[in-house]
């Protein structure tokens, strides 16, 4: 099936690079568009900043990035759920359509208190070794 709009690919992709590009498409929609992906950046960027004037070690680094990754992953997750129920139900309200962002978004907040205590665990034994 081929689209009239030659903007619009409803076929599967050609190549790698075009795939590539509907991937990087869709992380610069997040960030533009996803106002907690962006919160999500921010503290990775502080973390990360952090990190590196602590010198954590590469164990510690390694718990880091699991903690980034996994509190994104979640955010994608929870994006994606919000987009295809906002796309089904519409402007209405739903009781399972709100089930279901809920749900995602408890997701999320579940990796975020997981990089909570990642970050606790590395940074406040940190700290408290330039104060001593």
């Amino acid at each position: 099936m081929v689209s009239r709009d030659s903007s619009k690919q409803i076929n599967k992709n050609k190549n790698i690079f075009q795939s590539l590009g509907h991937a990087i498409s869709g992380i610069l929609r997040l960030v533009k568009e996803e106002r907690n992906f962006k919160l999500d950046l921010f503290i990775i960027i502080f973390t990360v900043i952090l990190g590196i004037l602590l010198k954590v070690r590469i164990n510690q680094w390694l718990w880091l990035f699991v903690a980034f990754f996994a509190v994104i992953e979640a955010e994608v997750v929870n994006s994606i759920i919000e987009n295809i129920v906002d796309l089904i139900v519409g402007p209405k309200f739903n009781d399972l359509a709100k089930r279901a962002k809920d749900i995602a978004a408890g997701g999320v907040l579940i990796s975020a208190i997981f990089a909570f205590f990642v970050g606790i665990l590395i940074f406040v034994p940190e700290i408290i070794k330039l104060f001593n």
